[in-house]
């Protein structure tokens, strides 16, 4: 890795990205970042109406995104303080594909190249994935209201985008280390065994770095 840690936790929605960061980043005492996802106003009304509401919440992800990582560098990373993420930014070009007409997805492209080209990136990666039952029966037992409306369609589609994009991910930026995660096999939060696995390939990944520990 060869510089400061900045990890980033990805995986379709319900998958446990939050759970892991948090925990990951109590054990190695990094600064937590989480993406702010109740707080946008089109949510609900985005997995009513996907194709309604679909550029102004992508739009929204992106600007507070962007603000984020914009602290994030001056307050942390400008400072030498490693961080955890529970997404990566370029996870927005995967819904934006998905979910946006071509005329709005061209505009979008171009606003997230503008805003995220000289913008700080992760150098690991933790993918997280499962299969539909397990991310679904994650989502019920959540119980956010925003969610009640995700159809398990789109939630299928979107696992399959999130593998597409990461295969493609490895392929264009080997230098970056990405560790695949089964979360059907692996319960981090109940099994301390499981959280130890995950700790040790992260362990292993940084020392690769410049001995950082």
């Amino acid at each position: 890795m060869g510089q400061l840690p900045f990890i980033a936790v990805e995986g379709p929605i319900g998958v446990g990205k939050t759970s892991l960061s948090k925990k990951l980043a109590s054990q190695f005492d990094f600064h937590l970042l989480k993406e702010i996802v109740e707080e946008n106003p089109f949510l609900g009304k985005f997995y009513d109406d996907i194709e309604e509401w679909s550029f102004q919440t992508e739009m929204f992800f992106l600007c507070n995104r962007f603000k984020q990582l914009e602290d994030l560098n001056k307050d942390y990373l400008q400072h030498g303080k490693p961080v955890i993420a529970d997404y990566h930014i370029a996870k927005n070009m995967i819904f934006a594909r998905r979910t946006l007409k071509e005329d709005h997805f061209n505009k979008y492209s171009q606003i997230f190249d503008l805003l995220t080209n000289d913008m700080p990136k992760p150098n690991m990666v933790i993918y997280l994935h499962a299969s539909l039952e397990t991310l679904l029966e994650r989502i019920r037992m959540r119980n956010r209201d925003v969610e009640a409306n995700i159809q398990a369609s789109y939630l299928e589609q979107l696992s399959q985008d999130y593998e597409y994009f990461m295969n493609h991910f490895e392929a264009t930026h080997p230098e970056i280390p990405v560790i695949r995660l089964n979360g059907d096999h692996l319960d981090f939060v109940k099994h301390q065994a499981d959280l130890q696995h995950i700790v040790h390939q992260v362990q292993h990944h940084m020392k690769k770095g410049e001995g950082i520990k």
